[in-house]
């Protein structure tokens, strides 16, 4: 199996040219590329294919081999490897997932992808839609107990699940990995969940790490960070525009108040082209 090993600031997983290659049992092969001692070492499989509604269709596994509808980092990598490897020569394209068909506008320089903005769309407050158990029209500042603590979380989906959590101390302390999969394997998620912990710094900034369902701790969350942010300013902490620090770098999100969208800008990277035998 050909493959193309990308990450956005981080979050890294292992691209496939579907117009190319065909790839069965992904969930299977998901889990063993994603293995970082005996495979190839990433967050998981993405899968590019042929679409009949944009540019590409973007096929998405996690770590474990679980699917995953959209993954912001991922998308961005996904408009990198059809505008770098000739698939497309437009620098606006557009990627059906499982969460719906996103637009993307490429910033190029010397012939390849630096970055791109990514049209997330509108943020998912409903609690039956996120889903996560819990009543009213949408779950801001909710108490949730979770390892014998009391937590405040704010839930938003962005094509996945997302329960996002304020500190009132710098997010680089937390213990993540005893936390994380509580969060994650918590009852009141029908679906297990990401969980982002925020740490805000001012109105236009703030530092985020974040646990993601299937995967554990990553580098980075696209889907998540958006959430964050729309999070942040449900309860009153930012403004619509932030700069959010993560592991492996910043993104820039923007949610815009006219159009209910959310607008996340950032790098695209390719490490490097392999071939692997699959077992």
């Amino acid at each position: 199996m050909k493959f193309t090993k990308m990450h956005g600031i981080g979050n890294d997983y292992v691209y496939v040219n579907c117009f190319k290659e065909t790839v069965e049992n992904p969930a299977e092969v998901s889990k063993f590329v994603s293995d970082r001692h005996f495979g190839i070492g990433s967050d998981g499989l993405i899968l590019i294919k042929p679409s009949e509604v944009a540019d590409c269709y973007m096929e998405m596994y996690n770590a474990d081999g679980s699917r995953s509808a959209m993954c912001g980092n991922g998308i961005r990598c996904v408009a990198k490897y059809i505008y770098d490897y000739g698939l497309t020569d437009k620098t606006e394209v557009d990627v059906e997932t499982a969460a719906g068909v996103k637009h993307i506008v490429l910033t190029i320089r010397d012939g390849k992808v630096e970055k791109a903005c990514v049209d997330m769309g509108e943020p998912i407050l409903k609690p039956e839609l996120v889903p996560v158990v819990g009543e009213g029209d949408m779950l801001v500042d909710e108490p949730i107990m979770v390892d014998g603590q009391e937590f405040r979380m704010t839930c938003v989906s962005m094509g996945n699940p997302h329960a996002v959590v304020f500190l009132d101390e710098d997010v680089k302390n937390l213990e993540i990995e005893k936390i994380g999969p509580k969060f994650e394997n918590h009852e009141r998620f029908p679906e297990r969940v990401n969980t982002e912990f925020m740490y805000v710094i001012d109105r236009n900034t703030m530092n985020l790490r974040v646990w993601e369902r299937g995967s554990g701790e990553t580098w980075a969350c696209g889907t998540g960070t958006c959430a964050s942010v729309v999070a942040a300013v449900l309860n009153g902490h930012t403004e619509r525009k932030v700069l959010v620090h993560l592991l492996g770098g910043d993104l820039e999100i923007y949610w815009n108040e006219e159009d209910n969208h959310v607008y996340m800008t950032g790098p695209a990277t390719t490490v490097f082209d392999g071939e692997i035998k699959l077992p």
